[in-house]
């Protein structure tokens, strides 16, 4: 029992002994005490097989976070196709040795944190892991390297890219052929208002256009689809991928939020139109109805019912513009400012002889000094009115000439209207022409050819009777103005034709020559002018009469 005792005694004061001795060592060498201690580390791993591990935080940059970027990092040393191992470098720092490729592109720091984690030098460490990441980036790219598989991708992508390109076209060109097959179904030509727009040809040129257009756009917008694929195979190109949809993303996004802010204003133009296009609706009835003259305002006649409405329409889409102005988008930028003066200035120096037609278009309108159909004159010009515009009226001559007149020439000359009256009046339109015979031929005679030229002349009325004016009483001779009526003014040219034919046969018939009076005086022996089938059978030439003065 005193043995046992003993030899329990002996082993408690060597175990005390043990432990006060591992105290003092752990006293004397706390770096090795460290190493027992050491944390967890998380493995860089970029090539399945670890490389190194990392143990230490930095900052919030847990050891974890640090692994994973690490070996991020090195992947894509590995996965640039032109990987130079002479620009991997260590460079140090005033709190760490840094692994930089290219100067810029830090793959990891080493800190003295992570020396006395490894119970090693910083400088030991970091040569430890450039060597290593150097050796494996190398030894993936010379037995494992991405450009083949690169190009690969890149000539597959073009094969499918031209294949999907040569069925767009074939899908184009079958559309053409469907229509050029069936042209005489879809293409009859496009009329609008009687006004033959297209032709049945045309229509399909330009229907063949607008799918080889659409053909060229589907071209280039799969090609530009197909760019950031591309370029996002190889990481050197791999900027441009961004770039690309950058141009494309951008202009969609601002145009699509700029649509979405513009929305409320939309709402607002659309119901100011509304407002004023079922007002004009309003105000076109009424219009319609006095120009049927359904309705009868005193002083104001029906003829004026449409240019009253263009001219309250042009005001009202004028005040609706001023009004829709700051809403539209952009109105309040410098840019659109400057076009508005820009536009506004060319209006004022181009147009004034344009808005002085149509300030004397508007005058005649409301002086309504003539309308279509009206047999006119204005200074030497004669005809019938064919059209009447804000600018000018067009007028057609007996010869069928159209003769163009800016309306502010109308109103600064005198104009001759012939159809205002002639079917109003009961009489019509009282046309004239003048003969001089001399004082020889008894006027009754004179007036009796007159009335009856006359009376057998085409388009005249017989009733009121026509008449004979004296107009004068000249030296050798007496002026009588025929006078007579028709309801066809238009025609005046083929009635005073007929009338001058009449004339003629009238007075030979009843033997007065139509002849200047001064003829007379060498009317010895000369025959008469009255043509031969209206002189009597015994008809003789006077003869000269001589004098002799002894």
């Amino acid at each position: 029992m005193k043995n046992k005792l003993l030899c329990l005694l002996v082993f408690f004061v060597s175990s005390m002994y043990f432990i006060s001795s591992a105290q003092n060592q752990k006293n004397k060498n706390p770096e090795k005490s460290e190493v027992k201690l050491k944390p967890k580390g998380f493995p860089v791993t970029p090539f399945k097989d670890t490389l190194f591990y990392v143990y230490n935080n930095v900052g919030s940059f847990s050891a974890e976070n640090r692994a994973k970027a690490i070996t991020a990092k090195i992947k894509s040393l590995y996965e640039d196709d032109i990987f130079r191992p002479d620009s991997l470098k260590i460079v140090p720092s005033d709190i760490s040795f840094d692994i930089v490729y290219k100067n810029d592109f830090i793959l990891m720091s080493v800190l003295q944190s992570d020396a006395k984690a490894e119970n090693k030098t910083a400088d030991e460490i970091v040569k430890r892991n450039f060597k290593v990441i150097r050796n494996a980036v190398i030894y993936q790219n010379q037995n494992h390297s991405l450009l083949p598989k690169r190009i690969g991708f890149t000539a597959l992508l073009i094969l499918i890219l031209s294949l999907v390109l040569f069925l767009v076209s074939k899908v184009f060109n079958k559309i053409k052929s469907y229509f050029s097959i069936r042209r005489e179904t879809f293409f009859k030509g496009f009329k609008y208002n009687n006004i033959n727009i297209l032709t049945p040809e045309k229509q399909e040129y330009v229907t063949t256009r607008v799918i080889d257009i659409l053909k060229i756009i589907a071209f280039i917008l799969l090609t530009y689809l197909t760019l950031p694929l591309l370029f996002n195979i190889f990481p050197a190109t791999q900027a441009y991928t961004a770039t690309i949809l950058k141009w494309t993303l951008t202009p969609i996004k601002a145009a699509f939020f700029g649509f979405v802010d513009f929305l409320p204003n939309l709402f607002t133009i659309i119901v100011i139109i509304l407002i004023f296009r079922y007002s004009l609706k309003i105000v076109k009835f009424f219009v319609d109805e006095i120009n049927k003259e359904n309705i009868k305002v005193d002083g104001f006649y029906s003829d004026w019912a449409k240019p009253t409405f263009n001219i309250i329409r042009f005001l009202a889409y004028a005040f609706m513009l001023v009004i829709i102005f700051p809403y539209l988008p952009g109105s309040d930028s410098d840019i659109f400012k400057g076009v508005s003066v820009f536009v506004g200035i060319l209006f004022s120096l181009g147009s004034s002889n344009a808005i002085a037609n149509m300030v004397a278009g508007l005058v005649i309108t409301y002086m309504r000094p003539f309308k279509i159909g009206d047999f006119i004159k204005i200074g030497d010009v004669s005809g019938e009115v064919i059209e009447k515009t804000a600018l000018v009226t067009r007028i057609r001559t007996t010869k069928f000439e159209d003769i163009t007149i800016p309306n502010a020439t109308i109103l600064s000359s005198t104009s001759t209207n012939f159809s205002a009256n002639a079917q109003q009046s009961k009489d019509g339109l009282l046309i004239h022409t003048t003969v001089t015979i001399g004082y020889d031929v008894p006027w009754k005679d004179i007036h009796n050819a007159l009335i009856d030229a006359a009376l057998n002349t085409e388009l005249t009325e017989k009733t009121p009777v026509p008449f004979v004016l004296q107009t004068s009483l000249d030296d050798f001779y007496v002026s009588y103005q025929i006078n007579v009526y028709t309801k066809e003014p238009n025609k005046q040219p083929r009635i005073y034709s007929s009338l001058h034919q009449n004339i003629q046969d009238s007075f030979n018939a009843a033997g007065i020559e139509i002849m200047s009076p001064h003829y007379n005086a060498l009317r010895d022996g000369n025959t008469t002018t009255i043509p031969e089938n209206y002189l009597k059978s015994d008809y003789e030439p006077p003869f000269f009469n001589i004098k002799n003065k002894s």
